[in-house]
């Protein structure tokens, strides 16, 4: 999930100081695999909370 987070900042950090001249394409691209860190994280996350709650 931070990975998520990192990717964000960085396309808002580069949107503003950079001249970028397709950022359509770079705000696309940076949806896409800031959704797909997303639910990869938060699966990793369920996962592991369903292994502690058969523990208990």
């Amino acid at each position: 999930m931070d990975i998520a987070k990192y990717l964000t900042t960085a396309v808002i950090l580069t949107s503003i100081l950079g001249d970028i001249q397709n950022k359509i394409v770079l705000y696309s691209v940076t949806f896409v695999a800031v959704i797909c860190s997303l639910g990869w994280g938060l699966w990793l996350v369920r996962d592991n909370n369903k292994k502690q709650d058969k523990e208990e």
